[in-house]
């Protein structure tokens, strides 16, 4: 079985760039192209300080704020990653992205009921929002694995669940979704 971390970047799949939105100025595109890259290039502490320069003069931008909550997240720091994609759902619930990277994170802390949540929240913003259905079985798979290694534990003559524990393991294994294309950009929104 995969480590609630390995669940969390090879099975949830975080959007991780933002797609070009309608901005009210060049500079403004520039700004966000810019993080961006700095991020695509490895560097996500040049890419947090520009953004966070950009915010401090735009506190309430929702794009620039889910960027610096993907750079959190690729820094490692996911408490603060967190509070960014909590804070941003509080602000613009009407935006799903948030919400599914909240769960990628959560699931990766072994927090499958919050990433659960998270997941049914951003399904009934944007109900045709595939990636967050996609993880949402990801999620119900591990729960399901979860429940099933309970019951074994409960019950060791019990023969039906380890074929469904072993089908579940696959599902995780390492490789897995080596042959499923990447995933498609998605934008964070703007108000």
């Amino acid at each position: 079985m995969a480590s609630f971390g390995l669940l969390c970047r090879r099975n949830l799949r975080m959007v991780a760039v933002v797609a070009a939105l309608a901005v009210s100025s060049l500079a403004q595109a520039d700004e966000y192209a810019d993080v961006t890259q700095l991020l695509r290039q490895g560097k996500p502490s040049e890419a947090l300080a520009r953004a966070d320069r950009y915010l401090a003069g735009k506190p309430r931008d929702p794009q620039m704020r889910f960027l610096r909550g993907v750079i959190l997240t690729e820094q490692g720091n996911t408490a603060d990653a967190v509070s960014v994609f909590t804070k941003l759902t509080e602000d613009y619930p009407e935006l799903p992205e948030p919400y599914n990277n909240l769960a990628a994170l959560y699931a990766g802390q072994g927090q499958f009921d919050k990433a659960r949540s998270a997941l049914e929240m951003a399904i009934r913003i944007n109900p045709s929002y595939a990636t967050a259905h996609e993880n949402l079985g990801d999620v119900y798979a591990k729960l399901a694995s979860q429940a099933y290694s309970r019951a074994l534990q409960l019950d060791r003559g019990n023969t039906t669940v380890q074929p469904k524990l072993a089908l579940i393991g696959e599902l995780f294994a390492p490789g897995a979704r080596a042959d499923r294309p990447a995933p498609a950009a998605s934008a964070a929104g703007t108000r």
